[in-house]
């Protein structure tokens, strides 16, 4: 699933450029094929085995003794498969729009799902360092030619801010090399680090993270980068980039250094709730439906990182099912503000109106993903936040409270952005004009087949994920399980054959 993204990749390069349509063909096709490969993955995954499944050990770097490792378990599971399946709506999504530089396009695209599959798989803190920041290079390239006319600004500025995280964790990843000698993840969970050095490559990895996820006040660099984004970029941005942080925190972060991650929740909990609220009153004054999500995405990623430092294993578990599902609802609602953009060139709010009579099947879908984005009973957001809300408040209720204040205002935000482009009369500032045949309109406006599949697609998944949580649930819970068990004073309960958690008195 890593090895075939690059195979594409390379055979992509040999197509003329009078041919780039056979490019996307290819990618199209290949990126189906993996996505199949990551079904196979879920089928084949044993639901109740904690561990690392389907691992694979290559010698690399003899002198050094470093792997490359890679595996599954029941964390990184859903990250490959969300990986592989949005990288491929993403191909199908922006058929239509992508013009200029097709082949280069798609060669960024499968190089970027080959990294994204890498960091995700990768059970060598080596290895996953070098996918990490391998991803940097296919998204700047990806904003920067076909971003917006702020690209280049908005590119550079993501690019540093990452790169200055990342030389942290490097730093870090080093020191605790020359500590362990080793990089192996399953090695270094057996590997005693005193509280002090824990505390250093705590905030190593943290930095890094943080900026990734982003945590508040480093989260600058995500409006820019998605104002300016194409609708693809805006789409693996939100919907795998920034998992990558959250995944980090938990993997890495709570596993390896548990004394340092407990001594520094609190301050991380005060600023995910700053994140969620303030966020939350910035994206209220948003005229720009880009600008808006990206926001509101900011406020999202403070719920996960609430839930993942609750130190509770329904939190955890809510964080991971969070990161999912914002995953799923993110990437539709920038499929859909790009199927806006292409038919009406224009992303202000104000500018929209009455969109459900001449694009009703369309509306609705969005709808259905703006009720997601706000946590609506039966749809995937409601899922995650629930959980994350429940266990957080009985750790830090005042705090949770405040979360709480900011998830209504992401109600009021949604609600706005919902009724001014959908409702009302015909904006006569995009040219509509409600005397004409509305029939007209809607022949001219209608989804192609492609955009109708993807939103389709999407709609399903985040219907399903918030009505049949169990299929997920089951792999995540095995694996958190283990983990409390063996880092923390939560201990598991065998009630009516199903594990449940509770903290050991």
């Amino acid at each position: 699933m890593i090895l075939l993204p690059f195979l594409a990749g390379f055979v992509c390069t040999l197509v003329r450029k009078e041919n780039s349509e056979n490019a996307k063909r290819i990618a199209g096709f290949v990126s189906c094929i993996n996505s199949i490969l990551a079904g196979g993955l879920w089928f084949y995954f044993d639901s109740y085995n904690p561990g690392f499944q389907f691992s694979e050990k290559y010698l690399w770097i003899k002198s050094t003794g470093i792997d490359f490792e890679l595996g599954i378990d029941g964390i990184s599971l859903f990250f490959v498969i969300l990986s592989v399946w949005l990288s491929t709506l993403m191909i199908f999504g922006t058929w239509y729009s992508v013009k200029d530089r097709l082949r280069e396009y798609t060669i960024s695209c499968l190089a970027l799902q080959a990294f994204m599959v890498g960091s995700f798989a990768a059970t060598n803190l080596f290895v996953f360092y070098i996918f990490f920041e391998a991803v940097l290079i296919p998204m700047f390239l990806i904003i920067g030619i076909w971003g917006g006319e702020n690209r280049i600004y908005a590119t550079i500025k993501f690019f540093l801010y990452t790169l200055f995280g990342s030389v942290f964790m490097l730093l870090a990843i080093l020191k605790l090399y020359t500590e362990a000698q080793t990089l192996s993840f399953i090695e270094l969970q057996d590997f005693h680090i005193s509280p002090h050095l824990q505390t250093l490559l705590f905030l190593g990895f943290m930095v890094s993270f943080a900026i990734k996820i982003p945590m508040w006040p480093v989260h600058t660099w995500l409006p820019d980068a998605h104002v300016e984004a194409p609708a693809g970029g805006s789409v693996l941005l939100a919907g795998v980039l920034l998992k990558m942080g959250g995944y980090g925190m938990i993997r890495f972060c709570l596993t390896l250094f548990p004394d340092a991650s407990t001594l520094f929740a609190p301050y991380i909990s005060v600023l995910s709730v700053i994140a969620i609220v303030w966020a939350s009153l910035i994206a209220l004054a948003q005229t720009d439906i880009k600008k808006l999500i990206a926001y509101s995405s900011i406020a999202h990623m403070g719920i996960v990182t609430l839930g993942i430092f609750a130190f509770k294993p329904n939190a955890l578990i809510g964080s991971i099912i969070q990161m999912i599902s914002h995953g799923l609802v993110s990437s539709a609602l920038f499929f859909g503000i790009g199927m806006l953009y292409d038919r009406f060139h224009t992303r202000d709010i104000n500018l929209y109106g009455g969109l459900i009579k001449i694009m009703p099947g369309f509306s609705i879908m969005f709808i259905i993903f703006s009720f997601a984005s706000i946590g609506l009973p039966f749809t995937s957001g409601f899922v995650g936040e629930i959980l994350v809300l429940i266990d957080s408040f009985s750790v830090r209720p005042f705090i949770t409270a405040f979360a709480c204040s900011g998830m209504v205002l992401g109600a009021v935000y949604m609600l706005n952005l919902v009724n001014k482009v959908f409702y009302g009369k015909l904006s006569a500032k995009l040219g509509l004009d409600s005397r004409l045949d509305i029939n007209d309109y809607k022949l001219h406006l209608r989804l192609r087949p492609f955009e109708s599949a993807v939103l389709v697609v999407l709609t399903i998944s985040i219907i399903t994920l918030g009505i049949c949580t169990k299929p997920i649930m089951t792999p995540i819970r095995r694996t958190v399980s283990q983990y409390y068990t063996s880092h923390t004073n939560v201990k598991p309960i065998q009630v009516d054959n199903k594990i449940r958690l509770q903290y050991a008195r």
